[in-house]
């Protein structure tokens, strides 16, 4: 019998939350500023009651406004007051025309914005034209790139991290490796670093590596400011939630976790994959997405409902996921195919088998894995890496109407494994981190590969005068 597509945990009172009080009441032991935000809670509370608006207490200006009022309702015929209503009444009906009026120009100028972009198309970048950082002495397992567009942060299997200048091209700061048992006075990662996330607001930086830790690192000055520890299996997905400093993390140990970053804090696992967690991501809503590898389900959490969603519709593992946007998202599998989804759907919305072609003899033909996705957000362009000695590339896709298809736009030619890939914020480019061997192993090695980052510039096509036109 399969799954069922919702799943919800038992509720436990003692562990009972309402909105974000979570970390208070789950933070570790002997921090103290629970009972002081509770003492500074019950103050407010009684400060509020003793300025209530049924206070009998009235400030001179009320006073004087109840006074003015009490003495022009006792000064006014009946006449008048039917002139003075009459025309309060008019002027309102003014006000109100006139916001009316100007709302109706402003959606207009938004559905006309929105039928320009829509006719925008991309155009494939010329080959002299893409920039190859170098850098990682071994293969780029992850990136990200900060929202503002000015910086990629990029992590590999020699266990360091590197801060780029995207405009130069140059590296601002290393953060080294360090030698596998050194972990007691080494500053930093010293075994394979699989995923890394930064906040919305570029504060700070989260890695994750096959030693089971979480290190977060202030973004601007890569300092080391904490190490979260819980996971029983390596690292494998993290994710801030937009707008706030709350970190989803996903392991192989089949587990999600989520961390408050500012309050240095753990809040709450969460359980239901069968098999390792090979991919995360989340938006501003208080959910992630998962994807469970070899169990073949993408899953949905809801975190403050303590709930899921399963969802199944690949026959291989299942190794990459991104939202498009807060209701779709794209995945990748190692046998070779790409799907869009609903979060509202158990099963994918469009699947495209053999994504990026096939390799091996006649009559043996297997699908190129699909090693990343990634999604230009709130838009219909989403991409795929897959790897390859001869035919490896990145190719975009143009989502269907409705998400219910995926056409293809242009592919870049990049030899190697694209273990991550990720939109700038803009949309001005695309950017992949490229390696010999698989970010989760080494089935296959391809010496001509660089380990890599490719910044590819995506140029826009501007529609013709007929195609920009707004239909009457």
């Amino acid at each position: 019998m399969s799954a069922p597509f919702f799943i919800k945990k038992k509720e436990n009172p003692k562990l009972a939350k309402k909105g974000n009080t979570a970390v208070l009441k789950r933070k570790v032991d002997g921090d103290s500023g629970g009972k002081s935000k509770l003492r500074a809670k019950k103050a407010i509370s009684r400060h509020n009651e003793e300025i209530s608006s049924d206070s009998e207490t009235e400030s001179p200006v009320v006073s004087r406004k109840r006074q003015s009022k009490e003495e022009t309702d006792y000064d006014e015929t009946p006449q008048e007051k039917k002139l003075r209503l009459a025309k309060l009444y008019l002027e309102q009906l003014k006000e109100e025309e006139d916001d009316k009026a100007e709302d109706d120009s402003f959606e207009t100028d938004l559905i006309a914005g929105r039928l320009q972009e829509e006719v925008v198309r991309l155009m494939p970048p010329d080959a002299s034209e893409i920039r190859v950082l170098r850098g990682h002495k071994l293969p780029i397992t992850c990136l990200v790139i900060s929202s503002d567009d000015k910086y990629i942060y990029s992590a590999a299997k020699d266990c360091s991290i590197i801060k780029w200048d995207v405009e130069s091209g140059k590296k601002l700061h290393t953060i080294p490796g360090g030698r596998k048992g050194t972990e007691d006075r080494h500053v930093g990662h010293t075994t394979h670093i699989l995923c890394m996330a930064i906040s919305s607001d570029g504060k700070y930086l989260a890695t994750g590596d096959v030693n089971k830790l979480i290190m977060i690192w202030e973004a601007e000055t890569c300092k080391h400011l904490y190490k979260f520890t819980g996971h029983k299996g390596p690292v494998s997905g993290l994710s801030f939630r937009r707008g706030t400093h709350d970190l989803y993390s996903a392991s192989h140990d089949r587990s999600v976790k989520v961390w408050n970053v500012d309050e240095n804090a753990y809040v709450e696992t969460l359980f239901g994959h069968q098999d390792a967690i090979t991919g995360l991501d989340s938006l501003s809503r208080e959910l992630c997405v998962t994807a469970g590898g070899r169990d073949r389900s993408v899953r949905v959490w809801k975190i403050a409902e303590e709930s899921q969603l399963v969802f199944h519709g690949h026959e291989g593992s299942i190794d990459c996921i991104q939202l498009i946007n807060e209701e779709h998202m794209i995945t990748g599998a190692d046998d070779g195919s790409v799907s869009l989804w609903s979060v509202n759907k158990k099963r994918p919305l469009s699947t495209v088998k053999k994504a990026h072609g096939c390799h091996g003899d006649a009559g043996l033909e297997q699908p190129h894995w699909v090693a990343s996705v990634a999604a230009l957000q709130n838009s219909d362009t989403v991409a795929s890496g897959a790897f390859g000695s001869h035919n490896s590339h990145v190719r975009l896709w143009k989502c269907g109407q409705n998400y219910r298809g995926l056409e293809p736009l242009f592919s870049v030619p990049v030899t190697g494994f694209v273990n991550s890939l990720k939109f700038s914020s803009s949309g001005q480019f695309l950017v992949a981190g490229v390696g010999q061997e698989h970010r989760l192993g080494r089935w296959w090695r391809l010496k001509e590969a660089k380990n890599a980052i490719y910044i590819i510039p995506l140029k826009r096509k501007l529609p013709n005068p007929e195609e920009a036109r707004i239909p009457e």
